[in-house]
């Protein structure tokens, strides 16, 4: 057995680059940018949940004075393309630019009609409501039963199932299947099998800043766009292709992101404020109240599944069984293949099916939220394993590990696994304190498996040396959960240099190369990857550098801490990196590295958490008392951000199974949009959340690093429910577990 590889930097916990600017309000957000000569915009939305929109008149609204723009779909262009009219009238770009602008019906409460500019917000907001729009009603889609329901109405007359041959309209946007083996060959083989259908219904992020952006557009075309995102580079992409403007024109420099968890992936504000700026000559502000956060932003919808689980009397798994309807709003995209995905990939199953819907329902257009699609496949498939555990008698996190992923197992959604930690963390788990410690009255223990696969996808950067020595890493990656840090630390333990000495700049679409949306976890490993190559580049010149200046050839000369090293038959003195940097000018000149690579060698991602609650049996509140969360990092770059984004999810997740979900009366308009009705998590409402760090470290990346921020949210929702079932005997089947719910299922109703 080798010795594992000592770090100077990574594994450590510095104080975060931009801890100060954020602290002390300097920081800038996506509301903070303002010019001289700047509009308001703001959108005026649908109060109908479906309905065909028959006239919009804006004479009014354009005559009152300060308003100098107004516009509907009828000055965006029109997109539909000739891959639409073959896929049955679906096509990405049309579907999102229908999302930002209706353009004949609106499909949910909230859609976004027309758009004002004016000299301030509440001209622009008095504006609004003098565009005189007609509408004529119609049934709104609201659930995945009434969706699916044989000559129900359909909110796309003209959409065809993708996946289906010969499929008539329908509301199901696509279908998918993923498997292997024969699952009613493994339940044949099982001596129990359990089925149950589980219900989750639609939640927000609950980012606490709003979406916001200032668009500049100038009398050449070109445009410049500040904006509070994931991706700078999505921004700019979309913006482009929904305003059919070259990608060359448009510049967006990213502003400073106060949460996301997926749902700034998309845009809705930055094309509007580009149309409204070039038709006033001015540039354009725009940001969302919070209810048009909830009531048009995108949430992850309401889903509906049926689980079956095999095995045999001494707990080995002989198949496992899907069908997965996720709703998607009413363009179809949702999370449903990453569903199909999740829900089996942690276990080893011979044989394994999963089948999933993608529904269209007059709701928002859905978007990400952290590891999308997965935390509701886990609650049915760890709930169900709880069960069975049970059901043979045997330790709930023994049933798991004998039947857990481990390098060679063939993964339900296709590869067969490289080195992984789903085992180790299992085995962290069982061993910890937390899960022997003793429970009081009407206390109980849930324990829960989650899985992300992680992505890769694009990503460019640039390592610039400055002449004092110091480093400039360019990355166009926004932080939205310590990737300064972390790829800092990989800097300077690549150039062997102080972590102070390391600046880390999330630069503009026009600075850096493309790289994709910072989400599946992908910024610490891919854009890390990049960095890792660009300072790879620089260091070979470091070495050419030296080596001319000793006159000996570039390969007999080592970097090692900080400093180019000569052969070792020469008397030559090293030379220092700040050294270097101040010959620059004399030995070639600036020095510089740039690296572009679509990443491979993911690292799968596993956690196990324990969640202990106390049911209060006469009002049925749930107060979770203990929390503790297992997760394989593959090498912690940063172990305080690990531990951020372990509490993190586990807080989000918590809040799902408990408190959260949007609640629409039967016209489909949204009855909770704020923070006051909508209940996410505060401080008080959960204990300290323990962590524990697992490292298997993926071989596939120079630290073993392995994406974090997904996994845990994934085992959250089951492990709570699990606890709230050994507390009160009941099992839940529908989320989330509200007091109403609990006492009911303490007093004998359904429970879901």
């Amino acid at each position: 057995m080798t010795e594992e590889k000592k770090f100077r930097w990574v594994g450590t916990r510095p104080i975060r680059p931009d801890g100060i600017d954020k602290v002390t309000g300097r920081a800038n957000y996506g509301a903070d940018f303002a010019l001289p000569d700047m509009l308001w915009g703001k959108v005026l939305r649908s109060p109908h949940a479906h309905a065909r929109i028959v006239s919009i008149d804006l004479k009014r609204a354009r005559a009152l004075e300060g308003v100098l723009a107004v516009i509907t779909a009828e000055d965006m262009p029109d997109l539909f393309s000739e891959r639409a009219k073959k896929n049955g009238g679906h096509d990405d770009s049309n579907d999102l630019a229908q999302n930002v602008m209706a353009r004949g019906k609106v499909f949910y409460h909230g859609h976004a009609v027309a758009a004002v500019a004016a000299t301030s917000s509440a001209i622009a907001a008095e504006a609004l409501e003098l565009i005189d729009i007609e509408y004529e009603p119609l049934p709104p889609v609201l659930d995945i039963l009434s969706a699916t329901a044989s000559g129900g109405l359909l909110i796309h007359e003209d959409r065809i199932t993708q996946g289906i041959e010969d499929a008539g309209p329908s509301n199901i946007a696509k279908k998918v299947q993923l498997g292997h083996g024969d699952p009613a060959e493994g339940f044949d083989l099982a001596d129990e099998v359990i089925e149950h259908e589980f219900t989750t219904r639609p939640v927000h992020q609950g980012y606490i800043e709003p979406h916001a952006c200032l668009a500049r557009t100038s009398p050449d075309g070109r445009v410049t766009l500040w904006s509070s995102s994931q991706g700078h580079f999505m921004v700019r992409d979309y913006t482009a292709k929904l305003l059919d403007i070259d990608l060359s024109l448009i510049q967006v420099i990213p502003a400073e992101i106060g949460g996301g968890f997926g749902g700034k992936t998309t845009v809705y504000l930055e094309p509007l404020a580009v149309m409204l700026s070039r038709k006033s000559g001015r540039s354009v502000k725009m940001v969302m109240s919070r209810e048009e956060v909830f009531r048009a932003s995108g949430p992850t919808l309401g889903t509906r599944i049926k689980l079956k689980l095999g095995a045999t009397r001494d707990g080995e798994f002989t198949a496992g069984e899907a069908t997965l309807y996720y709703e998607a709003g009413p363009f179809g995209g949702s999370s449903v293949m990453a569903g199909c995905m999740t829900i089996f990939a942690a276990y080893s199953f011979p044989h394994v099916g999963s089948t999933g819907y993608d529904v269209m329902v007059n709701k928002p257009k859905g978007a990400a939220y952290r590891a999308p699609g997965a935390p509701m496949a886990a609650f049915a498939l760890e709930t169900v394993i709880d069960e069975m555990a049970e059901r043979l008698k045997i330790d709930p996190v023994d049933l798991r590990l004998r039947n857990a992923a481990k390098e060679g197992t063939l993964a339900s959604f296709g590869p067969r696994y490289r080195r992984i930690g789903c085992v180790e963390t299992l085995e962290a788990l069982r061993d910890h304190p937390h899960y022997s410690a003793p429970l009081g009255p009407n206390q109980g223990r849930g324990v829960a498996v989650g899985f992300w696969f992680n992505a890769g996808l694009q990503s460019s950067a640039g390592v610039n040396l400055n002449p004092d020595g110091t480093l400039t890493v360019l990355s166009g990656s926004p932080d939205i959960g310590g990737s300064r840090a972390s790829l800092a630390l990989m800097t300077a333990e690549e150039f062997g240099i102080d972590y102070e000495r390391v600046e880390v700049v999330v630069a503009d679409t026009q600075s850096v190369g493309y790289n994709d949306v910072t989400g599946g976890s992908r910024v610490t490993f891919a854009t890390g990857m990049a960095v890792i190559d660009a300072a790879a580049d620089v260091i070979r010149q470091l070495r050419g550098r030296a080596a001319a200046v000793w006159e000996v050839e570039t390969d007999s000369v080592v970097w090692d801490q900080g400093e180019a090293r000569p052969p070792d038959n020469t008397d030559h003195a090293p030379l220092s990196l700040a050294t270097l940097a101040k010959q620059a000018g004399r030995t070639g000149g600036p020095i510089s590295g740039r690296a572009a690579l679509t990443a491979r060698g993911v690292g799968m991602g596993f956690g196990a958490h324990i969640c202990d609650v106390e049911v209060d049996p006469e009002t049925g509140r749930v107060e979770v008392i203990r929390y503790t969360a297992v997760q394989d990092a593959g090498r912690a770059i940063h172990p305080s951000y690990v531990e951020g984004q372990m509490q993190g999810g586990a807080v989000q997740g918590i809040g799902w199974a408990l408190n959260e979900e949007y609640v629409f009366d039967p016209d489909g308009k949204l009855e909770n949009p704020g923070f006051l009705d909508y209940r996410i998590p505060v401080a008080s409402d959960v204990p300290m959340i323990d962590t524990v760090i697992v490292e298997v470290p993926n071989p596939k990346h120079p630290y073993g690093v392995r994406g974090v921020g997904e996994v845990p949210i994934v085992p959250p929702i089951p492990a709570v429910v699990n606890a709230v079932y050994a507390a009160t005997g009941v099992r839940y089947r529908d989320l989330p577990l509200s007091p109403p719910k609990v006492l009911a299922g303490l007093d004998g109703e359904s429970a879901g």
